[in-house]
């Protein structure tokens, strides 16, 4: 095209060239052809639009103080229904934006901004928490339920139920058994999420009248009864773990032998390795004892294995927190963990069985004395 252009020799018809070259006459007059001002079309107002004066009496009448706060339907319903008809209800909506005014018209209650809950205990039975988990069973649509309390210093179960539903006076019976077998003393305050059952006036009132204080998961958050899920998932993650009950006996049967083995044998990793037990009845510094000197014995034998030093045998934390915040986490109990002689009760306890297949199951974990066991077993210690 610019060849053909820059031809300036007037025996040289564009014609001819245009032939020379194979192009198109047409596409090089649309090319050099300057392009056409821009047609301006002013669109004719439609005969149907309301006037000025009309939109200004529909936004006068939206924000009288009678549908002040009123969407435009219930506006136009109202006025249509006393014999009244300004515009329709689109329109109401073309005028209310052209101000902005297309949110919600009415009072809205501000969101209820829930306080992340914060508890820390440096004793058992400072802090409990609890939660209900469901149990299958081989009926398609029907589930037990279990209920679990365990310590939060510990992670030692204290008391557990199973039963055909989740009901607030069944939840009241295990707190109100659990707590008198365990002596436990007023200040006690009770973790738990937000369920019917935890939120019931009569467990509140049970908890009020023993002294024991409640706290709160906050709504759609999945983290603020951490310790109660972990032992759940702990619970159902067991290799012999049925998957499916047959009934109550069944779920009973299994769930109690779990739970001893949970207090007495299994070795917490969050408790560097103690069990619960030895962690709630105060037998910890025993237990190390043993496993330092076991320690002690081996470095003696071989200190190049251990670069760092001599080791020592770990211990399990000073205090346990739920959603710990340095500026404003609240402690519950005393500063150092002093094990009481009256708190855990040197009585034991037998589990009864129910009296109907229909009447609920209730365990509290037995007190067991605070000398350990003849032939409680000793573990490995773990290397600083």
């Amino acid at each position: 095209m610019d060849l053909v252009e820059e031809i300036d020799d007037p025996a040289v018809s564009i014609v001819r060239a245009c032939e020379a070259l194979g192009v198109s006459r047409a596409t090089l007059y649309r090319n050099t052809r300057l392009p056409a001002p821009p047609r301006v079309t002013q669109r004719a107002p439609s005969p149907r639009r309301v006037s000025d004066t009309e939109r200004a009496a529909v936004l006068d009448m939206l924000h009288s103080a009678e549908f002040g706060d009123q969407p435009p339907h219930e506006v136009f319903a109202t006025l249509l229904s006393r014999g009244v008809y300004l515009t329709s209800i689109r329109t109401m909506y073309r005028v209310l934006a052209e101000h902005g005014e297309t949110k919600e018209r009415r009072n809205q209650r501000q969101p209820h901004i829930y306080a992340k809950p914060s508890l820390t205990a440096t004793a058992p039975n400072e802090v409990w928490t609890w939660d209900i988990t469901k149990l299958a069973t081989t009926l398609v649509g029907v589930f037990l339920h279990a209920y679990v309390i365990i310590d939060l210093f510990s992670r030692y179960v204290v008391g557990w139920m199973v039963a055909t539903k989740e009901c607030k006076h069944l939840a009241a019976q295990l707190f109100a058994e659990t707590i008198a077998r365990h002596g436990v003393e007023p200040g006690l305050t009770v973790h738990a999420d937000r369920g019917s059952a935890m939120k019931s006036d009569t467990l509140a009132q049970l908890l009020a009248t023993l002294g024991a204080q409640r706290s709160f998961s906050r709504p759609h958050v999945s983290d603020d009864n951490a310790f109660s899920e972990a032992q759940f998932k702990t619970l159902k993650y067991q290799p012999d773990y049925p998957g499916k009950f047959e009934g109550e006996l069944h779920a009973r049967g299994w769930l109690e032998p779990f739970f001893g083995w949970h207090n007495d044998e299994h070795h917490h990793s969050g408790l560097a390795l103690y069990t619960p037990a030895e962690v709630f009845y105060g037998r910890v510094e025993e237990v190390r004892a043993v496993r330092q000197a076991a320690l002690d014995a081996f470095y003696a034998k071989h200190p190049e294995r251990f670069p760092r030093g001599a080791p020592r045998a770990a211990v399990p934390p000073r205090e346990v927190s739920i959603n710990p915040i340095t500026a404003s986490a609240v402690t519950v109990g005393h500063e150092a963990p002093a094990p009481s002689s009256s708190s855990p009760q040197s009585a034991s306890m037998t589990a009864q069985p129910a009296t109907s297949p229909n009447e609920p199951f209730m365990q509290s974990t037995p007190v067991a004395p605070t000398q350990p066991r003849r032939n409680e077993p000793v573990t490995e210690a773990i290397h600083s």
